[in-house]
């Protein structure tokens, strides 16, 4: 699932995350390795195929994670 968002935004799900912006958020997380409880948040959104919940799953991604990481 793709999500692009008018502020820049940009979220893709499919097992791994990929998170981005234009400005300061560059996060990546290989399937397999995103922590339980964030992958219970954007496998919810994924299964509703709703990018407003994708959106709310990426903030806990940010909140948990950090703003720039790649992990894999």
């Amino acid at each position: 699932m793709k999500c692009i968002y008018n502020d820049g935004l940009k979220v893709e799900y499919k097992g791994s995350i990929l998170i981005k912006d234009d400005k300061d958020i560059n996060i990546f997380i290989k399937e397999g390795l995103i922590p339980l409880g964030i992958k219970g948040e954007l496998d919810v959104a994924l299964i509703n195929f709703n990018c407003l919940e994708m959106r709310t799953a990426a903030k806990v991604v940010t909140d948990t994670i950090g703003k720039r990481a790649c992990i894999h």
